[in-house]
């Protein structure tokens, strides 16, 4: 039967959202495993599928997702014969985190924390004490580091434990607040080359008995957003990466474990008003809000003084069909940013949040125009945003 001019269909049930498998197999469990099973004081074998070892390597490919991986097997032979491998020999991926997006998801990874507690729930929210929004992966405006993410990384953790520890990368991320928060501990040595990051990886696994490597590659999430996660720019970056996993693997020293995940996976939206929805001419998204956050597919939306419930209303009648809406302490209750939000990070998550379930975007053409022209997006919960490998090589 059709609705009645005065009926809106019934919004997505915020308990249909599905929650990253924070304690058991997502991102933040990934480095505390491995230096529990180093015997890293305090730290916690969280994903019970893995097998300790003596030197661990993690190489986090930016943007390549579990969905993306498995549909492109041609393109990377090597790392889909180790799809079996993932997660302990599950054959299973982990999750990513809420927001499935890099700078959330570098700090789950170097903390070992969920979202709720490190503190960088998106890739901008509004900082509480000045009101400001910030962009949480350039670091714009500038704020104390370790005032907004106080808690050891697993690297400093392990680094005092004795563990030989080392991250390389981009000479360009040596002395950025973000790897301050989420990757320090230990040396950083800066390669531009990806051979030359594998090579020296390889090495630094070597150089102790107890070892904890991380090394990174950003331009297959850099390629999706341009161009799109099945376009040629895309799978060219896809095939190199994976000759470079195979570069590192063939080097393993002894006794040592590698770890292929991601720090999300990617879906590319099409260019037009039913899947792109520009929040900056829209009316009715903008009553009432004095700040929009997050990125086009895991809005924080921040309502002025009193307009929290008005707000909430609204997006649910305008968006519930294709996002999970949800209420600060609704989305805190469901557990989408962990098990615990911590009293700091309150006030950085939106007074309404907003999941895209389907094929679409809040844009904001006039705020963010770099962002809205992006052909490849994430941050959802979706298992194309959220499923990342966990591709595993022992030697």
């Amino acid at each position: 039967m059709a609705l009645s001019t005065w009926e809106h269909p019934e919004p997505l049930a915020i308990g249909s959202a599905p929650v990253p498998e924070y304690g058991t197999g997502s991102l933040a469990d990934l480095l505390p495993t491995l230096a529990a099973g180093m015997s890293v004081p305090g730290m916690t074998a969280a994903i019970p599928e893995l097998t300790g070892a003596d030197r661990n390597c993690v190489f986090l490919i930016d943007g390549l997702g579990w969905e993306q991986l498995k549909a492109h097997p041609d393109e990377a032979p090597f790392m889909a014969s180790l799809m079996a491998s993932s997660r302990g020999g599950t054959g299973r991926p982990i999750t990513a985190g809420y927001p499935a997006t890099t700078a959330t998801s570098l700090a789950s990874v170097g903390t070992g924390l969920p979202p709720g507690a490190h503190g960088l729930p998106g890739y901008t929210a509004r900082n509480p004490d000045t009101g400001e929004l910030m962009n949480q992966l350039r670091w714009i405006p500038w704020t104390q580091p370790r005032t907004w993410q106080p808690y050891p990384t697993v690297f400093e953790l392990a680094d005092a434990a004795g563990v030989h520890t080392a991250q390389v990368s981009s000479p360009a991320f040596q002395n950025t607040p973000l790897t301050k928060v989420a990757l320090s501990g230990g040396t950083f040595h800066g390669r531009l080359s990806g051979e030359d990051r594998m090579d020296f990886a390889a090495g630094q696994l070597a150089a102790g008995d107890r070892s904890l490597v991380y090394t990174y590659y950003a331009e297959v999430d850099g390629k999706g957003h341009r161009f799109g996660v099945d376009s040629d720019p895309w799978r060219g970056q896809l095939m190199y990466v994976d000759r470079l996993v195979q570069r590192l693997a063939e080097q393993l020293p002894p006794r040592s474990a590698l770890y292929v995940t991601a720090d999300h996976g990617m879906i590319d939206i099409p260019f037009d008003e039913q899947h792109r929805i520009d929040f900056d001419e829209d009316w009715e998204l903008r009553a009432g809000v004095a700040l929009l956050g997050g990125e086009g597919r895991a809005r924080h939306v921040y309502a002025v003084p009193g307009a929290q419930a008005d707000v909430l209303t609204c997006w649910r009648e305008v968006l519930g069909e294709q996002f999970w809406v949800a209420s600060r302490d609704e989305a805190i209750a469901a557990g989408w940013f962990g098990p615990h939000v911590d009293e700091r990070v309150y006030g950085r998550i939106g007074d309404v949040v907003a999941a895209a379930r389907d094929d679409v975007l809040i844009i904001a053409t006039e705020r963010e125009p770099k962002e809205s022209a992006m052909v490849g997006n994430h941050g959802s919960m979706t298992p194309a945003e959220q499923h990342v490998p966990l591709l595993e090589v022992r030697s």
